[in-house]
């Protein structure tokens, strides 16, 4: 029912234009009575059509680049490229040519790397290859230094918080900035508590791989409810929303028991936007049919090809919250996770206009990166 005002790439507080400068817009858009929402941020992608970012190539920059712009079209104007387990040749080649960078007409901007693995669980290890997984056991932030190469790029590492001197390596991750999600572990709750109080702040898609909720220790889980967070602290929470990784009771019980703290995730894998059939994940051969994803001949579940707007419509309407609550769990929260909500994931004066135009059944019909458009739905055919 408003207008939003924006120059030069930021929201603008109209009332000095209007009083100080006396002045007025000079374009005018009229939205036809569509919901403007901010940009979507997707902290845990791992490629999509046809892409892997998990795979060293030498022209892996036209695949950043191709997936950047099309998941304009989803409603994501900025991601964290997500590297699966991978042996440390492959991070020593694709994570220098990661460039945290703005979004445009190019396509989303880059937030920086989330590297899952490869300080992971055995048992929990999912669809992330058996004979890459480390530990810290030697020289623990020096070993992750060593398999990483370099921490330039990287805004999250997912890493299991029962592993030996875990603690050490969440304190050092946290001083430099980085944010410590848990995942892919066999941890119990205290031992999950104590990463957090050593500056963990995100669980990896919540439920999957990791120990399921036990009443006598809910693990993982149980920080949504724990009462052992430091003061003034939040814990987020990925979620795949998409319908096959987490029943929708599942995602209404995180839901009903810690809803600002839910981030969701696409976890989306490079068959996204791709026909049926094989494509990879990493250094795996993964199976696609109709929504779900496998490790090749096994039933291991392994990413999604779900898009972001997919996954934004699948919770509301699994959980009945709000309109705004749903579009919230995919901008403000994500946003929030990074330390980056004052300038993405929220229409305030001063943010940057990332923003959507979406109809009431929350489909996407335009995307703008600095207030300026960079995807609208074709509906010449329609």
């Amino acid at each position: 029912r408003e207008d939003l005002w924006v120059r030069e790439g930021k929201i603008l507080n109209p009332e000095k234009l209007f009083f100080d400068e006396k002045g007025s817009a000079d374009v005018q858009l009229d939205c036809k009575g569509s919901i403007i929402a901010p940009g979507f941020i997707d902290v845990q992608i791992n490629g999509g059509f046809g892409v892997d970012f998990s795979l060293a190539t030498d022209d892996f920059k036209s695949g950043i680049d191709l997936v950047s712009q099309k998941i304009l079209s989803h409603g994501v104007t900025s991601f964290c490229p997500t590297l699966v387990t991978s042996p440390p040749s492959v991070y020593h080649q694709v994570l220098p040519q990661i460039r945290v960078r703005n979004g445009g007409a190019h396509g989303a901007g880059i937030l920086g790397a989330h590297l899952e693995g490869p300080f992971i669980s055995r048992e929990k290890k999912g669809a992330h290859p058996e004979h890459c997984l480390r530990t810290f056991e030697a020289g623990a932030f020096q070993d992750l230094l060593a398999t990483y190469g370099s921490l330039d790029c990287v805004r999250i590492v997912t890493l299991a918080p029962e592993m030996e001197r875990s603690s050490e390596v969440i304190r050092e991750l946290t001083q430099r900035g980085i944010c410590v999600s848990l995942g892919h572990s066999v941890a119990n709750l205290s031992q999950a508590e104590e990463a957090v109080q050593n500056g963990a702040t995100f669980i990896t898609h919540l439920f999957n791989a990791m120990l399921p909720f036990h009443h006598r220790d809910p693990g993982i889980v149980g920080l949504l409810t724990s009462d052992k967070i430091p003061a003034g602290r939040r814990v987020f929470y990925g979620m795949i929303s998409d319908g096959i990784h987490t029943n929708p009771a599942a995602l209404r019980i995180a839901h009903r028991a810690h809803p600002k703290g839910l981030v969701l995730v696409t976890d989306a894998i490079a068959g996204m936007g791709l026909a049926p059939g094989r494509h990879t994940l990493g250094q795996q051969v993964v199976e696609i049919d109709g929504l779900n994803t496998y490790i090749a001949g096994t039933k291991t579940l392994s990413g999604s090809v779900a898009t972001m707007d997919t996954c934004v419509r699948h919770f509301q309407e699994a959980t009945g919250c709000s309109v705004e609550m749903a579009l919230e769990a995919a901008s403000l929260h994500p946003a929030q996770l990074l330390g980056i909500e004052h300038s993405k994931g929220t229409l305030n004066y001063d943010s940057d206009a990332d923003f959507l135009m979406l109809n009431d059944s929350l489909y996407v019909q335009a995307t703008y990166i600095a207030g300026q458009e960079v995807w609208r739905q074709d509906t010449s055919g329609m």
